[in-house]
C-alpha cells in the first residue's frame, strides 16, 4: 500500500454514542475512505480495494482506544477557544 494519511475529528455525538470521524487519503486524496469509530466501520470510499479497507478496519479497531485520547484533545481545545 502507498503512503497513506489519516485525519481525526473531535469527539460528536451520533444519537445517544459519541463517535470520532476518519478519513485516509491518498494520491492527493483522489483515493479516499472515511470511517467511523467506535467499529472501525468503513462508510464511504473510492480508490481502496477490499483488502486494504479490511486493513483500514482493523487498524481503526486496533487503535481504537488511541484515537479517541486524541479525539479527545481536540475536542478539549475546540471548547477552550469558545
Amino acid at each position: 500500500m502507498e503512503e497513506v494519511s489519516l485525519t481525526y475529528t473531535g469527539i460528536m455525538k451520533q444519537g445517544n454514542e459519541r463517535i470520532v470521524k476518519v478519513r485516509f487519503t491518498r494520491n492527493g486524496e483522489k483515493d479516499y475512505a472515511e470511517a467511523v469509530i467506535p467499529g472501525g466501520k468503513v462508510e464511504r470510499s473510492k480508490g481502496f480495494s477490499q483488502k486494504e479497507l479490511a486493513s483500514l478496519s482493523f487498524y481503526l479497531r486496533a487503535n481504537e482506544k488511541e484515537l479517541y485520547q486524541k479525539a479527545k484533545e481536540i475536542t478539549g481545545l475546540r471548547a477552550f477557544l469558545r
